[in-house]
């Protein structure tokens, strides 16, 4: 099922790739808003496409974000009961998470840990920045899968949820110190192009059966 073609959905239109009574789990193209944005430009997102398409749907149902630029796999809530409950498991670190990725050079590392502090620029929004006393810590696991020419594909499994996170870690010099391609915040990325970050695997326990649930996506890139 697809929601209708309108607004600012990059290339493909945004895709249910799960539906029941309690969730619903779509793959979310880059350049589609996660919720609603400030002004009447930025209401056509992914919670205003599932409550038009899902009128039992409560009003807020997004539980987690991923940013405009980001595509890749999304849980939605269809009951207050049900975005409680996942609500506390993303809160609780209790959902597992993975992101494909390809950015700038070649990595000589084939993996690690990423462990830096950072925090919103108030005055640059929504820049975030390396802050050591007042900054948030963000830690990401992250895997070499290939060189591609004079880039590195990657595997980022965030074990924190903090804005722009992977963003940060791979472009920050005391991360990756290489941008994600197509990062116009963080990289030399034109503002609107397709950012290659994509949310690959989602994995829970289901808000009513308590059943473990997984679900994957293939990037686009």
């Amino acid at each position: 099922m697809n929601a209708n073609n309108e607004g600012t959905s990059y290339r493909e239109n945004m895709k249910i790739v799960f539906q029941d009574e309690a969730i619903v789990i779509i793959d979310k193209p880059g350049g589609l808003l996660a919720v609603p944005g400030r002004g009447a430009e930025k209401q056509d997102c992914a919670a205003t496409r599932l409550c038009r398409l899902f009128p039992a749907m409560i009003v807020q149902p997004a539980v987690h974000r991923l940013d405009m630029y980001t595509s890749g796999l999304m849980v939605f809530a269809m009951t207050t009961e049900a975005h409680r409950l996942l609500s506390q498991r993303f809160a609780r670190r209790e959902v597992n998470k993975r992101y494909t990725a390809v950015v700038q050079g070649v990595l000589e590392k084939d993996g690690g840990e990423i462990r830096l502090p950072f925090r919103l620029d108030p005055d640059n929004r929504p820049l975030q920045i390396y802050d050591t006393l007042h900054g948030k810590i963000g830690v990401t696991h992250w895997q070499k899968i290939a060189v591609q020419g004079a880039n590195t594909r990657v595997v980022f499994i965030p074990l924190t949820g903090r804005t722009h996170q992977l963003r940060v870690h791979a472009a920050h010099p005391l991360g990756l110190a290489a941008p994600i391609i197509g990062d116009s915040l963080y990289g030399s990325g034109r503002d609107g192009a397709q950012m290659l970050l994509h949310a690959t695997h989602l994995g829970f326990r289901h808000p009513t059966s308590n059943a473990p649930v997984e679900f994957f996506s293939e990037p686009p890139f």
